[in-house]
């Protein structure tokens, strides 16, 4: 979940946004032109701003320039008219992050740059590693991004193929093109089709307008399929059609639309094992794997954990507003002997945790409140390690509303993970 402030004159539509981003999960604040969220911004941090471009007293254009004045600003997407499309590209050209037309041509149009956005802010755009065989995939990676091939990328969850997804196309001749991710696990089967493939008018109970779906929004660039694995067969067979003909059909469509897209897949299951198992199509694994990578685990490389560990606190305090952070060496040893089951994404929710809770300034083992399979990382005890687990996990749940995927996500782990300890812990 991320705090994103909305800023527009228009009541109605400032309501629309807050409507559309809630209803992903997100935390909204409001402002009614650029002094006003100026006002906010110097009282609260936010992840990003969504701004109107023509507002009284301050507009998007003075906003932008004023934010971009900030030693860490939020990144800034512009809302413009139909229209007045040169405004929108003045406001990229001054720090924008991205620019989108009003009226809305769905809320998914906004929901995929926001997520685009915050992806990018919470991982960076580097990818750091000292690791021989990480390398030698990067270099892999930047000598098939100029080609448009599929690429499929294996690793567990947290390990950072959405970053090897958006360098490949940061390196592709998509790279002025759309980047569109689409998380496959989290799609409702009903939905499914209609989301990847779009819909027509009517074509449904509840399609009171036409909708484009996320192939159509990737047009001209390259679209992201993460956990392709949870596709169902049925919708396996028309990913299929896509890429062969380079062709899809809306739901409720009669006619087919031409789809010049990039795609890469990802996911953290063994495919073949599923083709074997049947559960997922071997002509379909073979279209997608033309070019397949796979990024080890975080255990398996210890060497960069001191890398990502300092490059991600000097981020993480630069978006916090703190005081550079560094780690003791007995802080540093915890971080290298844990197994880091969510990889990345659950070293970096550490560092950030205990980041904020320390308030920058040197980082002890204790504060990094680790758990592995014998100690926690200040060396207390298994029972005391797990009442702190069992809170830990609480706290997740408490803090996401109840929603297990938002707490996994809070805890840097799979939602499998999660699903584990909450059985482990005896936690309904």
């Amino acid at each position: 979940m991320a705090r994103i402030l909305v800023v527009d004159d228009e009541p109605t539509f400032r309501e629309l946004l807050r409507d559309i981003l809630e209803h992903a999960g997100h935390q909204v604040l409001e402002a009614g032109d650029g002094v006003e969220a100026l006002a906010i911004l110097e009282q609260a941090r936010v992840h990003m701003v969504v701004t109107d471009q023509r507002m009284p007293r301050l507009d998007g254009l003075g906003l932008v320039r004023r934010l971009r004045e900030q030693p860490a600003p939020p990144p800034v997407v512009v809302i413009t008219a139909h229209g007045t499309i040169p405004d929108a590209v003045e406001a990229v050209r001054l720090g924008a992050a991205d620019y989108l037309t009003k009226p809305l041509p769905a809320p998914s149009a906004l929901l995929a740059v926001v997520g685009r956005l915050l992806a990018g802010e919470e991982s960076g755009e580097e990818f750091v590693t000292g690791d021989a065989r990480v390398k030698e995939l990067l270099a892999v990676v930047d000598r098939v991004a100029g080609r448009d091939v599929s690429v499929l990328i294996t690793g567990e969850s947290g390990t950072g193929k959405e970053l090897i997804a958006r360098r490949i196309h940061a390196k592709s001749r998509r790279a002025a093109g759309p980047f569109v991710a689409v998380n496959c696990a989290a799609l409702p089967e009903s939905l499914a089709e209609s989301e990847l493939f779009g819909h027509e008018k009517g074509a449904f109970t509840g399609a009171d307008r036409s909708r484009v779906g996320r192939f159509e929004e990737a047009v001209g660039g390259t679209l992201l399929l993460d956990e392709v694995g949870e596709l169902t067969l049925a919708l396996q067979a028309k990913l299929l059609r896509a890429l062969e003909e380079r062709v899809i059909r809306r739901v409720g469509g009669a006619a087919d639309r031409t789809v010049d897209v990039r795609l890469v897949a990802a996911t953290n299951r063994d495919l073949q094992e599923a083709v074997a198992g049947g559960g997922f199509r071997q002509d379909l694994f073979f279209r997608l794997a033309v070019v397949p990578l796979v990024l080890p685990p975080l255990r398996e490389r210890p060497a960069d954990i001191p890398l990502l560990a300092r490059h991600l606190l000097t981020r993480l305090a630069a978006r916090h507003g703190l005081s550079a952070a560094e780690l003791t060496p007995e802080a540093l040893a915890a971080l290298q002997r844990h197994p880091w089951p969510g990889n990345v994404r659950e070293l970096r929710n550490a560092l950030e945790r205990a980041l904020v809770v320390k308030g920058g300034g040197a980082l002890a083992a204790g504060d990094l409140l680790l758990v592995d399979g014998v100690r926690d990382s200040a060396g207390t005890p298994s029972l005391d390690r797990e009442a702190w687990e069992r809170e830990a996990v609480l706290e997740a749940l408490r803090q996401a509303g109840g929603n297990r995927e938002e707490a996994a996500h809070l805890l840097g782990v799979s939602v499998r993970t999660l699903y584990y300890r909450l059985r482990k812990l005896r936690i309904t």
